[in-house]
């Protein structure tokens, strides 16, 4: 008779943009190169596809661990944070034409 055949299930893999989770349950990613929507995914499966729009009134927990100044951008949906992408020059500075 043939020995039962083992079925390994992996795991889903981790997000590699998922930076940290705030104390509230808010996802920290980090925004990938020219990343406009947001590319969380919710229970099914499905994307949220948000709008990712600069925040300025964040909470006390965002302010200390980021920094007062930081850049933050927040998905108009499911209002996941995002850090601007290491590798993309700052948006924070001063407009020059």
């Amino acid at each position: 008779m043939a020995e039962p055949i083992e079925e390994t299930v992996s795991a889903p893999a981790a997000d590699p943009q998922h930076v940290d989770t705030l104390s509230d349950g808010t996802k920290v990613k980090i925004r990938l190169v020219r990343q406009r929507a947001c590319n969380e995914k919710d229970d099914k499966g499905k994307i949220c596809a948000g709008h990712l729009k600069r925040w300025y009134f964040f909470g006390e927990e965002v302010r200390r661990k980021y920094g007062p100044e930081a850049e933050i951008y927040r998905c108009e949906h499911c209002k996941t944070l995002y850090l601007p992408n290491p590798q993309e020059t700052p948006r924070s500075g001063t407009l020059a034409w």
